[in-house]
């Protein structure tokens, strides 16, 4: 039987709070008139990126705190591959986080925890768990879109005639045949 990929649970609006990638997002939503939800758009990018570094390695569950928030219907879902689970109403995201982490456990599952909250980070060590502070993922995330960047920039650049395609012996030919050796 083949072992369960190890589970990547992140803490989404420790996260969120602790980068100003996606507080640029907060900030630039609930300056709008008729956003309802400021956090929505940080919450989207934050899946998307956790989805690229979870990619291949772990199953992804993001986190949020469903209290507070201006609405009350979160559902929970898999979007890109990444479980998204809002706690219900009156239940903090420290106790979601703490239960799944609880349940991997007694499944003997390696899990990784991503948060900066030090009483989640106390409560939920020990092997098979690996906790890692939301620094370490935002930096992480910060080199796989630049990354991502500079792939495209240099694709962006490059010169796409048919010579510029062709292996330098079919170019060698093409340019005997034309008369420039």
């Amino acid at each position: 039987m083949a072992r369960p990929q190890e589970l990547l649970v992140v803490d989404g609006y420790n996260v969120i709070h602790k980068s100003p990638r996606y507080m640029a997002l907060v900030d630039e939503v609930s300056g709008r008139l008729g956003d309802t939800d400021p956090f929505d758009r940080a919450r989207k990018l934050l899946v998307a990126d956790v989805a690229a570094y979870a990619q291949g390695r772990y199953e992804a569950v993001v986190v949020f705190d469903g209290a507070g928030n201006v609405s009350p219907d979160r559902p929970n879902l898999t979007i890109a591959g990444v479980r998204t689970v809002f706690s219900a109403t009156g239940e903090e995201a420290d106790s979601v986080i703490e239960r799944i982490v609880t349940e991997a456990r007694h499944d003997v599952r390696a899990v990784t925890v991503i948060t900066s909250d030090n009483t989640i980070r106390a409560t939920v060590g020990g092997i098979p768990v690996t906790r890692l502070s939301s620094d370490v993922l935002i930096h992480d995330v910060d080199a796989i879109v630049e990354d991502v960047r500079a792939a495209n920039d240099e694709r962006n650049h490059q010169r796409l005639t048919l010579e510029d395609r062709l292996d330098p012996k079919t170019r060698q030919k093409l340019d005997r045949l034309l008369g420039r050796i």
